[in-house]
């Protein structure tokens, strides 16, 4: 079960980088997580930077062996772990929750977390999946750099408890990884792609460095994402294109 055993460390540099090192050691059961309030050098996505307050769920890692799951299902993972994330966040924020792919959850237009999935892989034997998760609890307010985030606080005027919410989150992304085993997988990505983020609304994105005007129609399995441009279709992996915000 996910969030069994959980443990608070009192800082750390990265909760992604603990669990990897205990991973490493062979010394972790799957579902094992790891909660600090105070992270100091958190992980994002392509190596960028995720700061954490106190108090805010983003230091949050679960490490996961993904049992029978083939490698070439790495992203059906990420779809359970984007929909556990979709499903707490639209507990308390309601049905303006969103999600911007591949694995972003958004507000609105507005990124209120995301999610980084580092898997150790040994050969042709994909051993466990460390999957951090950042969500934005109490933040009042944001740098100007950061002008698209938003906190649970500033959506619904109410602070959180870190660690009570980061078991809560535990216990949906467990409902949603075990729909792995049970759901077929054409029916997860349908829904997955039911929240998807502008999903068939002609949007600005930059490609090759130039700003084109595209509609998302689908995402394969592989991860993929289909965009039609000027009546065409094409598919783009990750950090292939980027999406224009207001």
């Amino acid at each position: 079960m996910i969030g069994h055993p959980f443990y608070i460390l009192e800082s750390v540099d990265s909760t992604n980088n603990y669990a990897m090192a205990q991973v490493n050691s062979g010394d972790v059961t799957s579902g094992t997580a790891w909660y600090t309030g105070n992270q100091t050098a958190g992980k994002g996505t392509r190596g960028k930077k995720w700061l954490a307050e106190p108090g805010d769920i983003s230091a949050l890692t679960v490490a996961i062996h993904p049992g029978s799951l083939p490698l070439s299902s790495q992203f059906m993972l990420s779809i359970v772990i984007a929909l556990g994330a979709h499903d707490f966040l639209s507990k308390y924020a309601g049905d303006d929750t969103i999600i911007k792919w591949p694995n972003d959850i958004y507000w609105r237009d507005r990124k209120a977390g995301g999610t980084l999935i580092e898997n150790v892989i040994r050969g042709t034997s994909w051993q466990y999946a460390i999957i951090g998760i950042g969500i934005n609890l109490n933040q009042a307010k944001f740098p100007d750099e950061l002008k698209n985030a938003v906190s649970l606080r500033q959506i619904t005027g109410k602070t959180w408890e870190g660690p009570i919410m980061a078991k809560e989150l535990c216990s949906f992304f467990d409902l949603r990884v075990n729909q792995l085993q049970t759901v077929d997988h054409h029916d997860l990505l349908k829904e997955y792609k039911s929240k998807l983020f502008r999903f068939g609304i002609p949007s600005p994105f930059r490609i090759n460095g130039e700003i084109y005007t595209a509609t998302i129609v689908d995402v394969q399995p592989t991860g993929h994402i289909v965009l039609e441009r000027n009546g065409n279709l094409e598919e783009y992996g990750f950090g292939e294109i980027e999406f224009i915000l207001g």
